[in-house]
């Protein structure tokens, strides 16, 4: 005979009615006698439960056969979860053959529920931990930088004159393409016929035009010159004292 108490399961068994606390039954039919039970973990943190829903049909010869069980619904397990619980019920069934065990049996759900919602918070806490230790590491690495070994440093200075090597080589490049592309004064003449007027732009630029006395540039051999050392009157003497 199985009642409903609020939220709690009365269940007759061995002569007096036993309560399963934080679960709930439905009777689906009475020949053969068939009913769901739903299973609801103690609340653990931030509140969160899991939950399962056990589905039982009697057979003819109850209790001296086992009952027929199955998982109809779970809520916040895994598929492992599930697993162990269906290995539960079966190992608590064959230990009660004989006896009324539907109290027993939901009896052991509900706390292996519970053990999880345990396990579940100790999951967290380490992933929490872990999560720390990786952050504070990180910060290590930040300030601390990485340890100088001889291989490291090997690696780091090869990658580094190859750098500087092809730094230099481009500069090179750069010096000869530009070297290239210098061009000489001819070369300037010829692309640019600009240039052949320029100083005659400068001079008129500069205002009106420029006499030139052409007695200045005679031919230099007309002039006579004479050698200060044939001079009767030169005295190296003289000049010193100047």
């Amino acid at each position: 005979m199985l009642l409903v108490v609020k939220k709690d399961t009365r269940v007759f068994s061995g002569g007096c009615f036993r309560v399963l606390k934080r679960c709930s039954f439905l009777l689906l039919s009475e020949k053969p006698t068939t009913f769901t039970i739903t299973v609801t973990s103690e609340a653990g943190e931030n509140d969160e439960t899991v939950q399962t829903t056990l589905k039982f049909t009697y057979r003819e010869k109850y209790p001296d056969e086992t009952p027929l069980y199955e998982i109809v619904s779970q809520e916040n397990l895994e598929d492992n979860d599930v697993t162990d619980i269906i290995k539960l019920l079966e190992q608590q069934a064959e230990e009660n053959l004989g006896m009324v065990m539907i109290f027993t049996l939901v009896s052991a759900v509900q706390e292996k529920l519970n053990e999880t919602v345990d396990q579940m918070k100790t999951r967290r806490e380490e992933e929490k931990k872990q999560k720390e230790l990786e952050a504070e590491e990180e910060e290590k690495q930040r300030f601390h930088g990485t340890p100088v070994t001889i291989e490291n440093f090997l690696n780091w200075k090869a990658k580094f004159d190859a750098e500087l090597l092809e730094i230099k080589r481009k500069k090179m490049k750069e010096e000869e393409q530009a070297g290239k592309n210098k061009l000489s004064g001819k070369q300037l003449f010829e692309m640019d016929h600009n240039l052949d007027t320029s100083d005659i732009q400068f001079l008129e630029e500069a205002g009106n035009s420029v006499e030139v006395d052409e007695s200045l540039f005679q031919e230099m051999d007309d002039l006579e010159l004479e050698d200060e050392e044939d001079d009767p009157d030169y005295n190296p003497v003289n000049l010193d004292s100047d």
